[in-house]
Parts: C-alpha cells; sequence; structure tokens
C-alpha cells in the first residue's frame, strides 16, 4: 500500500504507511491518501462479523488496519492494536458499543474512552504507532497540533509520558468549554505544552499548516502531526463505521449514519470505508450553525468563514469553518487531479476565501456516487433533541450528538440510521443543565475536581513566529 498527495499529478510511486505516518501533511501542502482504497467483499465481512464477536474491537482494528499498513510486521501490528484497544483503558468493554433509541434511531457509542470523546478511537492507536515506529528507527518526534477542544486532550491523554514525543498543542482563547479546558491545561507532564491563541479554531489549524510549509523548521524539529491530517488518524476511524454497521446489519443490509461534522474527519473516514465496500447507503454531515460543510453539499459552493463570522455555539467542536480534511474528499470527486486540487486549495481558497464547484458534473453526481446529503441544526434544536432524547429513553446526550440526532430525525432517512455519538455530556455540562435543568450529569470518577486543579498554559498572538518561538525554547 503506497501513499500520495492529493496535489500530486507526478505519476511517481508513493510513499510507504510508517513514513506518511511521522510526516503527517505532505511536502506539496496536500494530504495523503492510499493510491486506491482496499475492496472488501460479503464474505470478509462475515468473517470480520465473527471476529468481533468472539475476539473483540481490538482483533477487529487489526484485521482492518492491516489492509492499509505493509511496512510494520503482522505480530507488531496486532500488538499496536492490542494495546490501543485495551478493554481497561475504555469505560465499555465492547469499546464501540450500540443502542437503539425507541423511534429507531441508533446510536454508536464512540466516547467511552480516556478523554470521554471519540478521538480517543484514533489517539490511542496514534500513539500506540508513534512509540513503535520512533523506537524502530531510534528517532523522537514533535507533535503540534490544533484543537476545538477534544483533539488535544485525547491526543495529550494518548502521548503523556512518552519520551520520545514532544506535544504543542493549540488551542482557541475562550472557545472552549470549562471542562475541555480543564482536561488539557491541567496536564502536568514536561513533554506536553499547551499554547492558548488569540483566535478561533481556524486561526490555531492555519498556524499548524504555517509552521508546517517551513521545512527547514520542521526537519529541524521533526515536526508530526496528530490532526485528522494525518492519515493514520482516519484509517483508525474507519474501524468503528466496520464495527457499527456489524452490529447493526446481522443481515447484510446498508445502513446509513449521520455524523456531526466541522473539520470533516470523522465522515471522511466513513467515505474511505464507503469507498472499501462497506454497504453504507447516505453518510449524513451534520453541521450545527457554522455551516460551511452544509452549504457546500446543497449548493457546491463551499466558501471559508472569517473569524467574524464563525459563530460560536453550544457545540464548540464544531465552531469550524475551515474544514481540513474537505480536500481529500474534493480529490476523490476530482478523480485524483493533483493540479486541479492544487489550484483549488493552494490557490482559490487562499486567495478568494471559496471554491465553485456548482457546475461540475462530479458534484451534481455525488451524492449518488459517494452517498452524501447534509442538513445544519440550531441552539434550539439542539436543546429539544436532549430534552427529547432524555424524556423517551432516559439516554442523555452532548450538543454535539445532539446535532446529529437532530438532522437525522429531520431528514427521515430510510433504513437503519445510526448517529454518531461523539462525546459524554458531562464535557457540556452547562448545556444539558440549561436543556433539562437541575439534572445530575454522570461524571466518570477519572475527572472527580478536574476543573479544580492547577492550569498550565502559554498565551501567544495570532502568528506562526511567535508559535515557533515557544517551540525553540521549549526544545533548544
Amino acid at each position: 500500500m503506497r501513499y500520495v498527495s492529493t496535489r500530486d499529478s507526478s505519476g511517481q510511486p508513493g510513499k510507504q504507511f510508517c513514513d506518511i505516518l511521522l510526516e503527517g501533511l505532505a511536502p506539496d501542502g496536500g494530504l495523503y491518501l492510499p493510491e486506491a482504497y482496499p475492496q472488501v467483499d460479503a464474505a470478509t465481512l462475515e468473517e470480520w462479523r465473527r471476529l468481533l464477536a468472539e475476539q473483540g474491537y481490538a482483533a477487529l482494528a487489526h484485521r482492518v488496519i492491516s489492509l492499509f499498513v505493509d511496512d510494520i510486521p503482522d505480530d507488531d501490528l496486532r500488538g499496536i492494536c492490542e494495546r490501543a484497544y485495551a478493554p481497561r483503558k475504555f469505560l465499555d468493554p465492547a469499546i464501540v458499543p450500540v443502542s437503539q433509541l425507541s423511534d429507531g434511531l441508533w446510536l454508536a457509542h464512540l466516547s467511552n474512552g480516556p478523554s470521554a470523546a471519540f478521538k480517543d478511537m484514533a489517539m490511542q492507536l496514534l500513539g500506540e504507532l508513534f512509540s513503535y515506529e520512533l523506537d524502530r528507527r531510534g528517532a523522537t518526534l514533535t507533535i503540534l497540533g490544533a484543537t476545538s477542544g477534544d483533539t488535544g486532550s485525547a491526543a495529550e491523554y494518548a502521548l503523556m509520558g512518552r519520551p520520545n514525543i514532544s506535544v504543542f498543542m493549540l488551542s482557541p482563547k475562550g472557545r472552549m468549554t470549562p471542562f475541555q479546558q480543564a482536561q488539557m491545561y491541567s496536564i502536568d507532564d514536561p513533554g506536553i505544552t499547551n499554547i492558548v491563541v488569540d483566535g478561533v479554531f481556524d486561526d490555531c489549524q492555519d498556524l499548524v499548516k504555517q509552521i508546517n510549509a517551513d521545512a527547514a523548521f520542521k526537519q529541524r524539529y521533526g515536526i508530526g502531526a496528530v490532526n485528522s491530517i494525518n492519515w493514520a488518524r482516519l484509517v483508525a476511524q474507519v474501524v468503528y463505521y466496520v464495527a457499527a454497521w456489524l452490529q447493526v446489519s446481522p443481515d447484510g443490509a446498508p445502513v446509513s449514519f449521520v455524523v456531526p461534522s466541522g473539520n470533516f474527519g470523522n465522515i471522511a473516514a466513513g467515505h474511505v470505508a464507503r469507498q472499501m465496500g462497506l454497504p453504507i447507503d447516505r453518510l449524513v454531515v451534520a453541521t450545527n450553525e457554522n455551516n460551511v460543510l452544509d452549504e457546500f453539499f446543497r449548493t457546491g459552493v463551499y466558501r471559508v468563514r472569517t473569524a467574524a463570522e464563525t459563530h460560536e455555539t453550544s457545540s464548540p467542536s464544531m465552531d469550524i469553518s475551515k474544514a481540513s480534511n474537505f480536500e481529500r474528499f474534493v480529490a476523490d470527486l476530482l478523480e485524483r487531479d493533483g493540479d486541479r486540487i492544487a489550484w483549488l486549495f493552494g490557490r482559490d481558497i487562499p486567495e478568494e476565501g471559496r471554491i465553485d464547484l456548482s457546475d461540475e458534473p462530479a458534484f451534481r453526481e455525488q451524492a449518488e456516487r459517494f452517498g452524501f446529503v447534509s442538513a445544519s441544526s440550531s441552539h434550539a434544536q439542539r436543546l429539544e433533541q436532549i430534552r427529547r432524547t432524555y424524556a423517551d429513553d432516559g439516554v442523555l446526550i452532548d450538543p454535539h450528538t445532539a446535532d446529529a440526532v437532530a438532522v437525522a430525525r429531520a431528514l427521515h432517512v430510510p433504513g437503519s440510521v445510526i448517529a454518531l455519538e461523539t462525546a459524554l455530556p458531562i464535557k457540556f455540562a452547562g448545556t444539558i443543565r440549561e436543556a433539562l435543568g437541575a439534572v445530575e450529569v454522570p461524571r466518570p470518577a477519572v475527572f472527580d475536581g478536574i476543573e479544580d486543579r492547577p492550569r498550565r498554559t502559554m498565551s501567544v498572538a495570532n502568528d506562526p513566529e511567535a508559535v515557533k518561538r515557544v517551540i525553540e525554547q521549549k526544545l533548544d
């Protein structure tokens, strides 16, 4: 399995998995994709069904991920998956259990990991992969990441205490919940540096890309990525689409997934699973008031919002106007035309703030070819779905999951529908209490008193040179 940049039209052989694992973003600014997606058939899926039932999630992860990785010995890869998805790390030994609400909607529970968010599903694997490959090479790695709330804590929980990895995580000033801030900022580890940026998440994400574009700086400090620009993040997330489908579709029928989407990484993994042959009918993009992705799938126009136009919402992890994984989907939409992708994402978006594919035959056919539909929801609708789900089923859902549930119920997608649950409600207790009043929001014991712990952060301006200085001072 070889990987090429979305912006590459050279026809040259691609790179191996472990090389792009440590590299993150491609040198030309593009994102890595497999030269071709591996294909699975009905017999393979039935084999995976037995594997999940008899040996559990880690065994399924090994089998799926091995389709994408051929430069790690199979026994080593199995051990990596077993360590990443050890049941002791998760609140539920099933790792990704599913449940059905009284109206027939399914929930796939992805938030049983150490940071109580779906990002753990990828980060736990990424941490093990990084450590394995760095040990094999006798190398070190500097992780530079950006978070809108959940990526940061998931990455830091997965990477803390690893002597060959340093983490610098950028977060937007005042844009995360108190619980999310406490999860990250209370970590006391010399290898973890939390940097608070005077800006929004998109600014943090831009800083990561700008610093990665400085080839000399990137090489000097061995900078890699944990954001979903790193292909390994996506391949880990493909596994839970497979696991959810296996549990909800015993007869092999297609199902649809409704995914709360901001940065497009979560649903991009669903796109990969569908391209592999997993029987997925619709991939439903559920956005909040920051509806850049919904607007694209309705109109064909992708228009980046300014910081002033980016709404601060009650589902803050989706307060994003530049979906960094969107380039991967457009690369497939335009049949891997690297020159065109380089033009659209390297020129049109930076200079014009938009791309317009509304007249493209490929866009007009995309719902049929790729299964995407979309809708958005509001704060009032999130509160209503939290109330309804609790009243009807006694189930508490966080506001991001409520976005997915609201869209699922509004669109009436036929057949079995799975909404991806993305965080435990305790991370957004204020919104839960706004919806339900003085309800007790369950809190895993590991998080008791987390908001009262000392905080360790550094504040910087929205300037790549300022972030570089922090990295230099810490590592030199």
